[in-house]
């Protein structure tokens, strides 16, 4: 079957993708504290590769380091699965600081860049950055409650779209996947 001939299947994974990144978006909360707890166990998952690691290779120098870094990876996970809202607020206070820094390093780039064209859009994301950074901050702890589940969703929403979009141009198209080379 030509490829172009499975149109509907992306069709309908980007119909799947919209509907489950909507109910995401109605219910971030239990998204967000669900994400959360995923988190945590793959905090746990790395820390424990980690300390075995370390012992399996304790030639290197910096097995201590490795075995105290895989120990802080499990208790942080373990801390995030114990307390799951606490976790998301953590998470988000985190992606505040981000938000803010790339803000204010976006800003200050389009200033000193300002004879360049289209500095004006750099700032103003920057400025957005801010923004938004500023908000999750100041609305802590509830921001922490529905930003990871609201990303979650709105990620899905997009990913849909774009399969939707995709799976709609292969039915007008007779598009061939290309060659893979080995």
């Amino acid at each position: 079957m030509p490829f172009a001939k499975k149109w509907a299947m992306f069709v309908a994974l980007g119909a799947v993708l919209i509907a489950l990144g909507f109910i995401a978006c109605v219910d971030a909360i239990s998204v967000t504290l669900a994400s959360t707890i995923f988190i945590g166990i793959l905090l746990i998952i790395a820390g424990a590769f980690q300390v075995a690691h370390a012992f399996a290779v304790r030639e290197w120098g910096g097995v201590l380091f490795s075995v105290l870094f895989g120990l802080l990876y499990i208790a942080a996970g373990g801390m995030i699965i114990e307390e799951p809202a606490t976790g998301s607020v953590m998470i988000t206070l985190f992606a505040a600081a981000c938000f803010i820094v790339v803000g204010v390093m976006r800003s200050l780039m389009a200033i000193q860049y300002r004879s360049l064209p289209g500095w004006g859009i750099v700032l103003a994301g920057g400025l957005i950055s801010l923004v938004v950074g500023l908000s999750l901050y100041f609305t802590l702890p509830w921001s922490g409650l529905w930003l990871i589940g609201t990303f979650v969703g709105v990620e899905l929403i997009t990913s849909g779209i774009g399969w939707l979009q995709f799976g709609l141009a292969l039915r007008q198209s007779d598009v061939r996947p290309p060659i893979s080379r080995l």
